[in-house]
């Protein structure tokens, strides 16, 4: 089960916390992998632990907002390795701050990265993957995605982006099934990653999060990486337009 020898993915967001933890598994189970995101020389750290492993990997630098770039990217791996068969969305930024006090362009960055980015990436990709009918766009979104219970202070823009991520995904899903592809999400609940780390949320609200989970912990990223091989695989053939919970009971609470 779960073999993925063959087939070629592509990871937003790469060089660290969960995209890195993607490439891995995806890696492990046999899958060539196109690692991506804004700094080149930390993509290229992750391409050498593949390669190390015995896995296949190139690294790129992608800025996902640019749709320029990702086209030269998606041109790049077409001509190496024929085809995308994967792709999974992680790039996303969170940087907190009061709704009263958002500024156009605080809210533009946040939409432009998170939302814009991923459907410039999966319109891409859906293109190539149409070519061989068939294909697996995994999208990350999040907990705070609405309509769930959760609000997040000071994340009016991220909640925004992570909604909008379902509510496209959704459709996208309907839009292709034809085509050979599945479309779903994750929405992971309080993950152990650098972001979580980097003073961008705030202790208040993480430890609001983290006493309301009832397994007692913060996940890892290589338990949102076991999520995205089973929706990467064969295994996941009858799934799409699904939305799958990986928070430790959190919404059960």
């Amino acid at each position: 089960m779960f073999d993925l020898h063959h087939r070629v993915a592509l990871v937003t967001g790469a060089q660290q916390g969960m995209g890195k933890a993607d490439v891995l598994a995806l890696a492990q189970q046999g899958a060539t992998v196109i690692i991506t995101d804004m700094d080149g020389e930390k993509c290229r750290a992750v391409e050498e632990e593949v390669k190390a492993a015995g896995g296949t990997a190139r690294s790129f630098v992608l800025d996902v907002t640019n749709a320029a770039q990702i086209n030269a990217v998606f041109d790049a791996v077409i001509k190496e390795f024929g085809k995308i068969d994967i792709l999974v969305n992680n790039a996303g930024i969170y940087r907190p701050k009061p709704a009263l006090e958002l500024t156009e362009g605080e809210w533009d960055a946040i939409l432009a990265v998170n939302l814009k980015g991923q459907f410039l990436c999966a319109q891409r990709a859906a293109k190539e993957m149409a070519k061989k009918k068939y294909g697996r766009i995994i999208n990350i979104a999040s907990i705070a995605s609405g309509q769930v219970g959760v609000g997040v202070p000071g994340a009016a823009h991220y909640a925004a982006s992570k909604g909008g991520i379902v509510g496209m995904s959704e459709t996208l899903a309907l839009e292709w099934a034809p085509l050979g592809i599945t479309v779903n999400v994750i929405g992971p609940g309080a993950i152990d990653t650098p972001m979580v780390h980097q003073d961008n949320l705030p202790p208040a609200v993480l430890k609001a999060i983290t006493s309301r989970i009832p397994l007692g912990r913060m996940g890892t990223p290589e338990e949102i990486a076991a999520m995205v091989v089973f929706l990467a695989s064969e295994e996941s053939s009858y799934v799409t337009g699904a939305l799958f919970f990986v928070d430790g009971g959190y919404l059960a609470a």
